[in-house]
């Protein structure tokens, strides 16, 4: 059975750090979770049914033999908007192995890349500690709330992408908006939240932190590369998610994804149409279709000049 591309509904989440991009009732929208296993399909035979359900159901159609063959039947990627006008608090996450033993046997760790969409002069973020910091002195000053003096500043550009590999302390600033991949997972831990009070729903997890924080790890900001008219160029590779990015304005791209991997395939600039054998979608800015894995070849097509980010498991 060959399942159709379908589109996702948002989900919105609301933050204290977060601006007034997503225009959800004047409230601060930190996150927009545009593809994620609880996302309900917004189109097509299966609207109505929650992503997790259709993987369920149809897994092989839907996610592909490789994304089985990793993590099975769970939708294996969360895919974000993120909208900061504040700090988000210094945080890290587990590798697979260490949320496992943190958090339960089904949990996943959280591998991610953020991708920035729009960036004020000056915008900055925090990508790792600074050369030389020991594991020693990470500990100690993760216990007592001197963490933000030995963290590593980057300044970022719009279309900078940056790799975060799971225990690598970061943390994002105002100024930015950016496309975030992940794999399927929500856990973070806070290492310092800029001396916000602590409530019941935004704690410290300060033993957490010290059980996978790595002192060597850091994140750094790559320059996109070169994309000509028809062309698609790799922004990110790793074992959990690769994401590339397309160009056009005459020129169709073809693609395929071979029955390994779904496609999820996002807007970055302007208009472009994407067909297959018996479907076709037209996407606007920040507009995703899901691509299952059974689909096969497809082709994009631009409507004038547009940048795209396809999202699939490497």
């Amino acid at each position: 059975m060959t399942l159709h591309p379908f589109r996702l509904t948002p989900q919105y989440h609301e933050r204290i750090w977060g601006g007034t991009r997503f225009k959800q009732d004047d409230k601060k929208i930190g996150e927009a979770w545009i593809v994620h296993e609880d996302n309900v399909i917004l189109d097509g035979d299966h609207s109505g049914l929650a992503l997790k359900q259709l993987a369920a159901s149809h897994a092989v159609e839907l996610l592909g033999a490789r994304t089985l063959d990793r993590t099975g039947k769970r939708f294996p990627l969360l895919i974000k908007l993120l909208d900061p006008a504040d700090w988000l608090s210094l945080q890290v996450h587990p590798n697979d192995e260490q949320a496992k033993q943190l958090e339960g046997k089904d949990q996943f760790g959280k591998t991610e890349a953020w991708h920035i969409l729009e960036a004020d002069p000056n915008a900055q973020l925090i990508a790792g500690l600074k050369a030389n910091t020991s594991a020693e002195a990470l500990r100690q000053t993760i216990r007592d709330g001197t963490i933000f003096e030995h963290v590593q500043y980057l300044s970022v550009n719009q279309s900078d992408t940056i790799f975060i590999r799971a225990g690598t302390i970061h943390a994002l600033g105002p100024g930015l908006f950016l496309y975030e991949i992940q794999q399927t997972s929500d856990l973070t831990y806070r290492v310092f939240d800029w001396d916000r009070p602590q409530t019941n729903v935004r704690v410290l997890h300060i033993e957490k932190s010290l059980a996978v924080a790595d002192p060597s790890a850091i994140g750094q900001a790559s320059r996109q590369p070169q994309v000509n008219d028809g062309e698609v160029k790799t922004l990110v590779r790793c074992e959990y998610f690769a994401l590339d990015l397309i160009g056009g304005e005459s020129k169709s791209i073809s693609l395929n994804t071979r029955g390994e991997s779904f496609h999820a395939l996002t807007i970055r600039e302007g208009v472009a149409r994407v067909e297959g054998d018996g479907w076709s979608q037209t996407l606007q800015r920040l507009e995703t279709v899901i691509i299952p894995a059974s689909c096969g070849a497809y082709r994009v097509h631009p409507q004038g000049k547009y940048l795209a980010l396809k999202a699939s498991v490497e």
